[in-house]
């Protein structure tokens, strides 16, 4: 783990997704400054579980499939599969559409926003950027997997 740049990665932009969803959905002070107090440039829960899922097809098939492409190895596949698989049960019990406080107050919650953090910072360190800063906005998202 000697730290990479990201865009090293074949698909990059894909992986942009995928960490910046996993980033949202690890980080519980996102939840409540962000999402529940309903601020701009953020999107929503659902929106970063379709960010996690959109390109990736998770919600249809291991990450392990993208080992090389989007993921550098089986521990960082294992680790957003793990992620990717909680969160969507989440989604599909409360509902796509349902509030931001449904989701957290889901009795899994707690458990999907761990194995989020844990795949968010395997990603982060292993691109040699700090897991700990907040999330970038959809906006900045953009821009960085905006193609030349």
């Amino acid at each position: 783990m000697g730290g990479m740049p990201l865009t090293d990665m074949p698909w990059w932009r894909w992986r942009t997704n995928v960490r910046s969803a996993l980033h949202m959905l690890s980080d519980p002070a996102f939840h409540h400054e962000c999402w529940l107090a309903g601020r701009e440039g953020y999107g929503d829960v659902t929106d970063a579980v379709y960010r996690l899922v959109e390109d990736t097809w998770l919600d249809n098939w291991s990450a392990e499939k993208y080992v090389g492409t989007i993921f550098r190895d089986s521990a960082e596949a294992a680790a957003v599969d793990a992620a990717a698989l909680q969160v969507l049960r989440i989604m599909h019990q409360v509902g796509a559409d349902a509030p931001v406080s449904a989701y957290l107050e889901h009795p899994g919650w707690p458990e999907a926003v761990h194995a989020a953090r844990e795949a968010h910072v395997m990603l982060a360190t292993n691109d040699a950027e700090d897991p700990d800063i907040p999330p970038r906005s959809l906006d900045v998202i953009r821009i960085m997997t905006r193609t030349a």
